[in-house]
């Protein structure tokens, strides 16, 4: 048999395996969605499979071997294993091989396949783009993520989740937590989000395409937010509000709080005219002696809350454990003595 020949009966081997696999997934795929262009895979059948590697319809209880290892109130940070992945889309295909001549046909073209498959893993969550306009093209990379259980999950649907491969504090000048934005994801060079998913009511699974050095969580920015700082005071929780300049909106240099004061027999209700006698007083040279309605709301203003995972060490706090958030903190001993009990 020629060589020629034999290539030929080859790819007819190939095609048919990959057909007989595509014709089995519903097609997912809108007709503007972003494509690189003509590839051996077929659309619908690369990103069935991207979404398979981003671990879409993988039971949680593959992923979380026990509740322990996530409990409430817990953010968990991890690497995705290539390996592991590879093989759970090498599984998928070989459900369409048949005999021996299939197997060899589909192991030979599966490092096509997990090209074409690594490009589709950045489309999956990318908009629909003009016809020939440029996508992410190329092999893929490392993958992060985390797993949050929080009540702030079930609380907040749309939590924005934002990660960066240069940690602001480690710019010169460094930029604020608080005042990183949208104008500050070139240089913060912003990873993409390649899944964000809730996988149960307080439970929410993130993968970036990347490692990042610092992740931000944000509520949604959606509306006026009113509120109050909580705060520890010898153990006990208490509120407050940071004073700001009743014009500019900014807070006053320096930093002068107020304690809320509350309704008596009413817990959690504000007593709003001493709470404004209190501001005043404290602050009388920048908010005069009293505040209209507008000036009240202005100092009850609260932007959306955020919470930061980067090298706390920046921050002047004590370091952790671990500089890196994303270096394995549970290791294979100390699953094997929880589950085996091993030595």
């Amino acid at each position: 048999m020629s060589t020629l020949t034999g290539r030929i009966i080859l790819e007819t081997v190939i095609t048919e395996v990959v057909a007989s696999i595509a014709t089995e997934i519903v097609p997912q795929v809108v007709g503007d969605a972003p494509d690189p262009g003509p590839r051996r895979v077929p659309r619908d059948l690369r990103m069935w499979l991207a979404r398979l590697r981003l671990l879409e319809g993988v039971p949680f209880g593959y992923l979380v071997a026990d509740s322990s290892l996530v409990p409430p109130e817990s953010i968990r940070f991890f690497y995705v294993d290539r390996g592991w992945t590879d093989a759970l889309v090498e599984g998928a295909l070989s459900v369409g091989t048949v005999t021996t001549a299939d197997r060899a046909a589909l192991e030979r073209i599966y490092g096509t396949v997990r090209d074409e498959v690594d490009e589709a893993e950045r489309l999956v969550r990318l908009p629909g783009a003009e016809p020939g306009a440029a996508v992410p093209t190329g092999l893929a990379g490392p993958i992060t993520g985390f797993v949050l259980r929080s009540r702030m999950v079930s609380g907040w649907p749309a939590l924005h989740v934002r990660a960066y491969g240069v940690d602001n504090l480690r710019l010169n000048p460094p930029i604020n937590d608080d005042d990183v934005g949208d104008e500050h994801d070139t240089r913060l060079r912003k990873l993409s989000l390649l899944r964000l998913e809730r996988l149960a009511p307080a439970v929410m699974l993130a993968l970036f395409d990347g490692i990042p050095q610092a992740v931000h969580l944000e509520e949604p920015r959606a509306g006026i937010q009113f509120g109050v700082d909580e705060t520890d005071v010898d153990g006990r929780a208490r509120a407050q509000v940071v004073l700001r300049n009743a014009t500019t909106g900014e807070r006053l240099e320096p930093r002068r709080t107020v304690r809320v004061p509350f309704r008596r027999g009413a817990p959690g209700v504000l007593h709003m005219r001493t709470l404004a006698s209190r501001m005043t007083a404290e602050a009388a040279a920048e908010l005069g002696p009293s505040l209209d309605a507008a000036e009240f709301a202005m100092q009850m203003l609260q932007f959306p809350f955020r919470a930061v995972f980067a090298d706390r060490t920046l921050t002047g706090a004590p370091p952790p454990n671990t500089m890196d958030a994303f270096r394995p903190r549970i290791g294979f001993v100390e699953l094997r003595q929880r589950f085996a009990g091993g030595s």
